[in-house]
Formats: structure tokens, sequence, C-alpha cells
């Protein structure tokens, strides 16, 4: 038969399943049975056993109560949901089993704890929910109350581009190549929508704050989970920012992976990294939103650049502005816990010391003259001064980490908590004296007063001491050594100690909770100052990166993009200053597409990403890495570079490349910008040709227009159109010969390569000299035939009869069977299974033309 406890953890083990339940027991959180097997193994502690009934021994493991944030945070860090259940009661004060309850599920959307999160990284629970044809995200960072929905196509874009650390779905199809853990739930009926909303932000939040029905289904599940996982998180839960997608430069979380925008595993050289100067964590996280949230408004895009412009040309007041910004803490998590009221009195105190100091920077921004965006971060600071006299008026200027002696309420703030702080000091005076009394009266030099937690306070006496001892001291202990006494007139001190010291620990509780309330209230308006404050960081810090790296403000235009002296921001970071060689590159009415050749390592697929990092930082509201930079507002950016296998979704190299550049061929419009580096490597040499050719010529040929596109290959064949389509450019990067070997001049220049250099670059790289030198031998038989083969086919020519199968096929001659079967395609109407088989045939059909007659 079970224990009463255990069976009070039984019944709440069945009630939480799917979660790793901590039991508090005292001053430990305990796991029992198949938790404690796992938690022992996952955290490298001792599994032991306990018994808990007759005959019944389970296993047992658990960690201190002080250091369950750590422990919890590797749990969810791995993948687990943990249950935390608490005891509802002081052990002290009840008889009998001591209640306790599950308070709060921790997962890894809902985790609070710093040892689980990036400071300068959200931590977002989102729902992906659809309704018929409309699709929406909602999005909810616990630790700082913001919650955004994006709705319709912009809703797939933004799960990639977020940091969603949960997702909840209504159908996991939905959530299909998901990184993030995945929680399936119920449908939700139109009735339990609009009640959700209603109870968390009134009576009519779905007409006034959600866009349409899928988004109010989203953000209903976030609510709901809540309630289920972390009630308390819901107070911080009170601005709803809902984003079209419409204004803003869609990049999607390939893009932004192939670009090296944000670290990510295996690397951690990034964008972010180069121009991250932000002094507080709260700006860090806004420059990342604005990394991967570029706009497409160019009004809003002049107030960035005018904000970074001045921050740039004012060095002196911009370093005394950072220098203030140094003392803010993270306001806005703070903002969070104060909002689930989960905060303590050293979170209040370092709200305190943060909106003095942003009090601080308001000033000396008063004293400048601002461009717009800044003087609406000045008003937004200026928030700040009634929280920090409510702080002031009520929170002692340095308090203790808990509650347990007192000294949390500032003196003068509460008569009754003051006269108890009296008390006690009285009482603990009383008692220290005591010990020089004691000694006087009883002639024992060596007696002490001490205490401890079991036995209180108490007298000690030496062993060879105890025969000194008056007739009124009471035996409390034996020690091997020493005795313990206690009086009546020692008793009597420590009860009103202990009195005072309760009822103080009471009042201050109670004042504490009043000014957490009050605080909350104008929740509000401490969001709004953490939001100036993360803007002021981040202008201030792109305008020292503006400066130190001498870039420049981007000019917006209808048409032309036009770079002069374009750099890519990382790699010059890593080379060193003045070592990277800067390029242009001009796409107009007559450049739309830019076929780039060149060898291996020779900087092709630099000069891609930095046109495509000089767009996106443009539109994000920096200054760029350019002598000159005039662009068009982009719509989207898209890249395909790199190969990597999806074997997990049974897809290989080339089938995802097919994928990626399907998607890119239908999704691409002329206001956007393509990056494609080597596409159709992943196959034959014929097949991969033909389809790169093919890639082109779509884009090239959209009656819409063309998507301004750079596209390096290795191909040669394919720089035979420029002279075939008429908006396509050549560009090569410049080589130099030194004997045999050859050096990479990283400058892009116009026309095509004259060859691809592989065996070089084979040989820079190490490959052994007999490779090498056989490799040079087939090269020049393999070369050596084709130019017979060209004079052969000259001859033919000559004597008017059909020439032999081309070495090369006949692509980019007259028109072919394989070329009339490639203009028949229909691309946008194909799948991609349906587009590969296509690509077999076409090659069947190019083989069957090399078999010699």
């Amino acid at each position: 038969m079970s224990t009463p406890i255990r069976q009070q953890y039984l019944d709440l083990r069945k009630r939480y399943p799917g979660t790793i339940l901590f039991f508090r027991l005292g001053d430990f959180y305990e796991t029992f049975d198949d938790d404690a097997k796992l938690v022992a193994q996952e955290l490298q502690i001792t599994l032991t056993s306990k018994p808990m009934g007759k005959d019944l021994r389970v296993p047992l493991a658990g960690v201190p109560y002080h250091s369950i944030d750590q422990h919890v945070a590797k749990l969810v860090a791995r993948g687990y949901r943990v249950a935390i259940c608490e005891q509802l009661a002081d052990p002290s004060e009840v008889k009998g089993l001591v209640p306790r309850d599950v308070v709060r599920i921790v997962t890894a959307g809902t985790v609070t704890s710093e040892a689980s999160l990036e400071a300068g990284r959200a931590n977002y629970l989102g729902a992906l929910v659809h309704r018929g044809r409309d699709a929406a995200l909602a999005l909810a960072d616990v630790t700082t109350g913001e919650v955004r929905l994006v709705p319709g196509d912009a809703a797939a874009v933004e799960l990639g581009r977020s940091p969603v650390a949960e997702l909840l779905v209504e159908d996991l199809a939905d959530a299909a190549g998901a990184a993030m853990p995945v929680v399936l739930r119920p449908l939700l009926s139109d009735m339990a929508v609009d009640a959700a909303l209603a109870e968390q932000f009134g009576e009519h939040a779905r007409e006034a704050l959600v866009p349409g029905p899928a988004a109010a289904a989203a953000l209903a599940h976030l609510l709901a989970y809540l309630r289920e996982t972390f009630p308390a998180a819901l107070g911080s839960l009170q601005r709803i920012r809902a984003e079209s997608g419409a204004d803003e430069l869609l990049v999607d979380e390939r893009t932004l992976r192939n670009l090296d925008v944000f670290p990510g595993p295996g690397r951690t050289s990034s964008l972010l990294a180069v121009i991250d100067r932000c002094r507080t964590a709260m700006g860090t996280r806004l420059l990342r939103h604005w990394l991967a949230h570029p706009l497409r408004d160019p009004a809003r895009l002049a107030e960035r650049h005018d904000a970074v412009g001045w921050a740039a040309a004012n060095p002196i007041e911009r370093e005394r502005v950072r220098s203030v910004l140094r003392a803010i803490p993270d306001l806005a998590r703070l903002a969070g816990r104060v909002g689930a009221r989960t905060a303590t009195p050293r979170d209040l105190a370092a709200l305190r010391d943060g909106l003095r100091a942003v009090l601080d920077l308001g000033a000396l921004l008063s004293s400048c003259g601002l461009p717009p965006l800044l003087e609406g971060a000045l008003r937004g600071l200026s928030g700040a001064a009634e929280p920090l006299a409510t702080l002031d008026a009520a929170l002692a200027e340095d308090p203790p980490a808990a509650f347990d002696d007192g000294g949390v309420i500032r003196p003068g703030f509460s008569p009754e908590i003051d006269s108890l702080h009296a008390l006690t000091r009285d009482a603990r005076s009383f008692l220290l004296g005591l010990e020089r009394l004691e000694r006087e009266r009883t002639g024992i030099k060596s007696l002490k007063v001490g205490h401890n937690k079991v036995f209180g306070y108490y007298i000690e006496v030496s062993a060879a001491n105890v025969a000194l001892v008056p007739p009124h001291y009471q035996r409390r202990q034996t020690l091997v050594g020493a005795e313990r006494y206690v009086t009546e007139e020692l008793k009597e001190h420590e009860a009103r100690l202990v009195g005072a010291r309760e009822r103080l620990v009471e009042l201050e509780r109670q004042a504490f909770a009043s000014l957490l309330e009050t605080l909350a209230a104008g929740l509000a308006a401490l969001q709004s100052v953490a939001d100036a404050v993360a803007l002021v960081d981040v202008v201030l810090a792109l305008g020292e990166v503006a400066a130190d790296q001498g870039y420049t403000r981007p000019v917006f235009t209808e048409g032309d993009l036009v770079i002069r002296g374009g750099r890519h921001p990382v790699v010059e970071a890593a080379v060193g200053p003045g070592r990277f060689v800067p390029n242009d590159c001009v796409l107009d009415s007559e450049t739309q597409i830019l076929v780039v050749t060149g060898p291996n390592m020779s900087g092709k697929s630099t000069f891609l990403r930095q046109v495509a990092l000089i767009a996106l930082m443009a539109q994000a509201g920096s200054f760029v890495p350019a002598a000159e930079a005039r662009l068009p507002l982009f719509d989207r950016i898209f890249s395909r570079i790199g190969a990597h296998d999806d074997l997990a979704a049974g897809q290989s190299t080339f089938m995802v490349e097919m994928v990626e550049t399907a998607q890119i061929l239908h999704r691409a419009t002329p206001q956007s910008l393509v990056i494609l580096d080597e596409v159709g490597r992943g196959t034959s040499t014929y097949d991969g040709m033909a389809i790169a050719r093919s890639v082109i010529e779509f884009l090239h040929n959209r009656k819409e227009g063309a998507a301004r596109t750079l596209f390096a290959t290795h191909y040669h064949e394919l720089t035979a159109l420029e002279g075939i389509l008429p908006r396509v450019r050549n560009a090569h990067v410049a080589v130099r010969e030194e004997g045999a070997e050859i050096v990479f001049e990283h400058r892009v220049v116009p026309g095509p390569a004259d060859r691809s250099y592989g065996i070089h670059v084979a040989r820079l790289a190490g490959l052994p000299r007999a490779v090498v030198a056989r490799a040079e031998h087939l090269l020049a038989e393999l070369e050596a035939e084709r130019a017979a083969h060209g004079r052969s086919s000259a001859a033919h020519a000559r004597n008017g009869s059909a020439p032999e199968p081309a070495f090369q096929p006949p692509l980019f001659g007259g028109p072919s069977p394989v070329e009339a079967a490639l203009a028949a395609l229909d691309v946008d109407g194909m799948t991609p299974i349906e587009a590969i088989q296509k690509l077999y045939e076409l090659r069947a059909m190019v083989l069957q033309q090399r078999v010699p007659r």
C-alpha cells in the first residue's frame, strides 16, 4: 500500500502526462519512478531510492530548490517538458499532508529562466492555423509580453525567419519539416476563439485587434496553451502587433542562412556579428528583427537612414549616449516579469537602476538636435519617470534576494513595517549583548550565544565548564565537548524576535505584491520605455558601424541597381581593413541578368552575396559597405547557393536544388533580386547545362518582366547567351597567370572567363602531384579532341555534308529537338517530380543525338 504522499504524487502524475514531474519535498525537487531514471541520466546526478509504502521502494533523483532553474533549462533544451509541483502551504503550519499542485509547465516556448535564454534573441511560442484558404501565425514572447500576428502568405516565411522555439498546430501537416518542437492542439470552435480572446483582451477584442479568422484562432491557441502551462505569463500579454508583410521585403530562412545574416550551427561569423554594436540585449533583439524584416516603405526607411546618418555624423554625442546605454539592463524582460508577477526584489532593484539610467539618457538626447525617429524615441523615454517614482518610494535601496529577514521595503514607506524592523533590531541587539552579560554572570569566559534552524537560540558551554552552569539553565542539546542550554529570558526574547520577523516578512510580502500590481497597471508604459531604449541603441550602433567602416547611405530609385565599390561586410571584417577588393555591380534595363564566370575560390559567390547583403542592409535601415549604392526597393530576395541533402525527406542533393530553384522561378517577380550559384551542378554535365540555360531563359523571357538576377556558373557555354538574349550580360572574376601559378585578383570585370582553371585550384588545394599531372594530360587530350572535332565539322560544312555529332550538344546553335522540347515545357504548371522526369527525357534526347550515324 502506498503512503499518502506517494498517492498524492501518483494523482498529479496522471494529470500531467508527457512531462517530467518535479515534486517539491522540503528543500528539494524530487522525481520518482521512470522520471527519476531519466533525470539521473540526463543531468548526470545520483539515482537513489526511497521507501513509499510497505515493501515498496521507488527510484528517486532530486535537485536542490535553489538550483532548479539550471536543471530545468538543460532538460527543456533537450526537448523535454517539465512540470513544477510546489508546496501550497508552509509544512510547519500544516498538520498532516502538505497540499501540493503543479504551478506551471516549462516548455521550449514558455521558458523564462536566464539559463535557457539567449539575451539578444527572442524566444517565441508560435501557433500556425488554417481556416479555409486563410492562414495565420501568432507569436508570443512570454519573457517580454510581445505578441505578433502574421496573416496570409507571409506566415510560412515568418515561421522560418523568426526564432520560434515551439509551435502549436491543429494539423501536423502544417508543421511538415519544422525544426522546432511541435504540439498538436484540438480544433477550436468560433465560440471558443471568441471566449479566449474576450477573457484576455475584453469583449470586442476580436473585431478590434485581430485581422481575420485564422489570426483569431492562432492567437486563441496561444492563450489557451499558456493558461495550461504558464497562466502567470498572460499578465504580460497586453499589446498585439498585426503585421501584413505587404510593406516588408520578404527574406526566407534559406536566404538568411545562405547570406550568413545570423549565426547558426557550425558558423559564428555573420552579418549580425559584424554590425551588432548594441549595448543592450533589447537593442540586439531589435536589430535582429530589422535584419529579418527589411522594409519597402520609403518614408520609414528615410526616417531610419536620417537617424543613422545623425549618429554617424555626431561621434561625441553618440559616445556619450552609448556610455549610458551600457548601464541599462534588459528592461523588456524585467517588464515581462512584472506583468507575470514573477519579479523578485532584486529584479525590481535592477528595473529601478535601469529607469534612472533611462532618465539620464533622455536628458542627454534632449540637448541634441535630433531627427524625427530619435525625437519619437525621446518621448517614449519620458515614460520612465512615473514607475521610477513608485519604485523609489517603496523599494529598499539594496533589497535582499529573499524575504527571510526583511529589508525589502524602504524605511518610511510603512509605519508598521518600520516598527517591526525596530523590534527585530532591538531583539537582535539584546541577544548579542546577552553573551557578554552571561559571561559576567557565570564567569565562563568561553560561553557563546548561537542559533540554528532546529533548536533556535542557545547558550553553549564547553564540557570543562559545565560545573559553573547556573541552576536556571535548561539543557537543550549535548555535543562532543560541549552542552547547549536555554533560559526563560532567552526563550522570551526569541519568541518576540521570531514573531516580529514572521509578521515583518508577511507585511513586506504584501507591500511588495502591492508594488508589483501598481507597476503592472502601468505595464504598457514600461514596455514603451524598453522599446524606445532599443531603438536608440540600434540607431547609435548602426551609426558607429557606418562611421568606423566607411559605410554610405543608400539611395532608392525606381529602376536601376548601381553599386560602386561594393564590399562584402562579413568577409571584409574577416580579412581585415584595406584588404578586401571592392567591386561594382550594375543591373539596369540593358542588364537584368548577369552571368558570372570564373574559377573556384576566385570570389564569384562572395560577389553574389555582397550584392544581396547590400540590398538587405539598405532596406533594413542600415548604411551599406559601398562607395555608392542606388537601389530599387525589392519585394523579395531569393538565393540558391550550395548543395545539401535532405535525406530525412528522401531528397537527394539534386532534388533539393531543383525544388528550391522551382520555388524561386514560381515566386520571383520583376521587383525581386535573385541570386543563383551553380544551378545544375548536381547532375550530369549536359543535364545541368540544359537546366541552367532554361532557368536563365525563363527568368529573362517572363511576360511581366525579368527579376534582377546574378547567375554564377562554371558552364562557360552559358556565356553565349549574351549574344542571344538581349538583357543578359557576362562578367567574370579576373585571374592573372604567373608562370605555372595563377593569382586571383578578386575583381569582377565585364566579359566571360576564358577557362575554369580547375586544375590550378586542385594544385592549390594540395592534390598529389601525380593526380594533378594526370589531370593536365587528360585535359590536353580532351581539348585536342574537341579542336579536331571542330575542324571536322567545319570541313563537313564546306562540303555541304552533315557533320558528325558534336561533342557539345547543339544548345547554342540553331533550333534543335532538345531546344524545341524545352521551349514547349509548361514550367509554371509542372511539379518538381514532373520536372525531374522531363529532365531525364531531355537527357535521353541529347544522348540519342550523340550516337554516330
